[in-house]
């Protein structure tokens, strides 16, 4: 059992067949989104392109049972504290920090995927000029694009006056940047970085 630093329990939200929502499977790829971005980051630092790695979320142990030495098993954690954003990094001198998101919703991004302390972490990147944004996956479609984070705040902040509670897909294709999947590396985001910012 795993606990927020609020107490609550920890619980991964399911889909169809049982698996985590970062666990989808891409028709024939086999691949989750997360190992994706980590496999296209493994790229980027081989290459000497960027540094970016995906930050590690602090939990603390309170409860291990020790049936046998070799087979721990942890039986109740609780969270540190929340996490912010899913990647950081460097590349070219500036900062680099974003969250990885997917829906199998086909017209619109649910904002309910976000948390209220992930965009107040990302309004403070922006705000000290870092290059923000999220991966933004509609995985029944297999379609990925980069949304700045500049453009994400509008629509969160709607909701506290009644709005809206999702991005509509047209609006994702119209102010975001379609990255197609590629091989080495599979989501090359960085070539829209150096569009928007180099």
């Amino acid at each position: 059992m795993i606990r927020y630093p609020n107490g609550k329990t920890y619980q991964s939200k399911q889909t169809n067949g049982g698996m985590s929502h970062q666990k989808s499977i891409y028709s024939n790829r086999g691949m989750t989104l997360e190992e994706d971005l980590n496999e296209t980051n493994e790229f980027y630092r081989i290459h000497g392109i960027a540094v970016v790695h995906k930050k590690p979320t602090p939990v603390q142990i309170v409860n291990v049972d020790y049936p046998k030495r070799s087979a721990a098993v942890i039986k109740e954690a609780y969270f540190k504290q929340a996490s912010t954003t899913d990647y950081n990094g460097v590349y070219k001198g500036r900062y680099l920090d974003f969250e990885a998101k997917e829906t199998k919703n086909k017209t619109s991004f649910p904002l309910q995927n976000f948390h209220e302390h992930q965009i107040d972490h990302m309004k403070q990147v922006v705000k000290q000029n870092g290059i923000c944004f999220v991966i933004l996956m509609f995985s029944t479609l297999q379609e990925i694009y980069l949304f700045e984070a500049k453009f994400l705040f509008p629509y969160w902040d709607q909701i506290t006056t009644g709005g809206r509670k999702s991005i509509p897909k047209t609006d994702v294709e119209k102010q975001g940047h379609f990255i197609q999947f590629g091989l080495h590396p599979r989501i090359d985001y960085i070539k829209i970085i150096d569009k928007l910012y180099f």
